[in-house]
């Protein structure tokens, strides 16, 4: 069910990336994805299918699902990630150790035309490019993106995508 009619004005294109490694995932990314949908100011556009994919950093840890998402908002970047945070919150997301295990997290990848260098903000994502656990899912909902004059398939045949598995969970399993 949507909630209240989605407000009108200009809108930027975000990109994020989901992902989580505890728990259900799955279901945490989804409830995500409906909470940032229900909200007047943002339009969930469309969603990678799930991927299975390796730890990354610290790899003594169970393997992610990973997922990415296209989504349309009249929020600044600041407001944006401020209301991606607190679904995080919602979702009882706890930040302890870096690059470990986490019930849910949600990263902004690209946010329109923005480049944003603030205290707990990068816009573009400074780490996008040299993972393939983001690229994967996000090439599948962006083929033609474009990032420093590279195709997103292009970025992502440079990298290793070993144990990363696109499950058959289709484009509308965050629905719920």
């Amino acid at each position: 069910m949507r909630g209240p009619s989605k407000q009108t004005g200009p809108k930027d294109t975000a990109y994020l990336s989901l992902g989580g490694n505890l728990g259900e995932p799955d279901k945490a990314m989804g409830a995500a994805l409906r909470m940032l949908d229900e909200d007047a100011r943002i339009e969930v556009v469309s969603v990678s299918s799930l991927y299975r994919t390796p730890p990354w950093g610290k790899t003594d840890q169970p393997d992610f699902l990973n997922a990415a998402a296209e989504l349309r908002t009249t929020l600044s970047p600041r407001a944006f990630l401020d209301t991606c945070l607190e679904a995080e919150r919602t979702l009882k997301r706890v930040r302890q150790e870096r690059w470990g295990p986490r019930l849910i997290d949600l990263d902004i990848l690209v946010f329109g035309e923005f480049e944003v260098h603030e205290r707990g903000l990068e816009i573009p994502h400074p780490r996008m490019l040299e993972r393939a656990f983001v690229l994967a899912p996000l090439a599948e909902i962006a083929p033609g993106f474009i990032m420093k004059g590279r195709r997103l398939d292009d970025w992502l045949s440079l990298l290793d995508t070993t144990g990363i598995e696109r499950q058959a969970s289709g484009r509308d399993w965050w629905r719920g």
